[in-house]
């Protein structure tokens, strides 16, 4: 499934319930989603070049060497491609502590971030930090996980906290329960969808 255009309804996932995407890593149908915004781009970027399967891992080595000449998601399929010399697992995904995976993540911030027409400016950042989150939880404390993945179905389809909403959200989280932050973000989402309806409405 292609990531959401911007402006599409959000949709419930019929595994977990949650909005489309905000289940992962836990909901292996969310999970999915996650990793198809990554393997989308990367299927676009074989095809462009006309690469075949032989010269896949070749071509992988090669980004991951200049990630700043490629879009996020093409750096991060190839580093799902790679094999950590020091932990085996596939590379910059592998465990808190392993200095080549954490040496490969902190580099994956080098690549190509490039907002959509329509979003707010830094939308597509958004979107990447949130994604890296999701697919690499280890190391991030409970409630950043749990903000990025809520998050992640809004910003896909163009949306971005304001600061307000942000620190709103943030200070709320510290006093509530697991049941009531998920509400809360939920309702953030809800008045984030209000917002960008009322903007869209012609004036009159």
């Amino acid at each position: 499934m292609a990531r959401p255009v911007v402006g599409a309804a959000l949709r419930r996932c019929a595994e977990c319930s949650g909005y489309q995407y905000s289940g992962a890593p836990a909901c292996a149908a969310c999970r999915e989603l996650v990793d198809g915004i990554v393997e989308e781009e990367w299927s676009a970027f074989l095809h462009h070049w006309d690469v075949g399967g032989d010269q896949e891992l070749a071509l992988a080595e090669l980004v991951a060497a200049e990630p700043d000449r490629h879009d996020w998601r093409v750096v991060d399929a190839a580093f799902d491609r790679l094999v950590c010399s020091e932990c085996s697992d596939r590379l910059s995904r592998g465990p808190v502590g392993c200095s080549a995976c954490d040496l490969a993540h902190g580099f994956r911030y080098a690549a190509i971030e490039t907002d959509r027409p329509s979003v707010p400016p830094g939308n597509e950042h958004a979107i990447r930090v949130n994604v890296s989150v999701v697919r690499r939880p280890q190391g991030i404390s409970e409630n950043e996980v749990l903000v990025r993945r809520l998050l992640l179905p809004a910003l896909l389809v163009g949306l971005l906290p304001t600061t307000e909403e942000a620190q709103r959200v943030s200070a709320a989280l510290k006093r509530s329960s697991r049941a009531h932050k998920t509400y809360l973000i939920e309702q953030t989402i809800e008045e984030m969808l209000q917002h960008q309806d009322a903007r869209s409405r012609p004036s009159k």
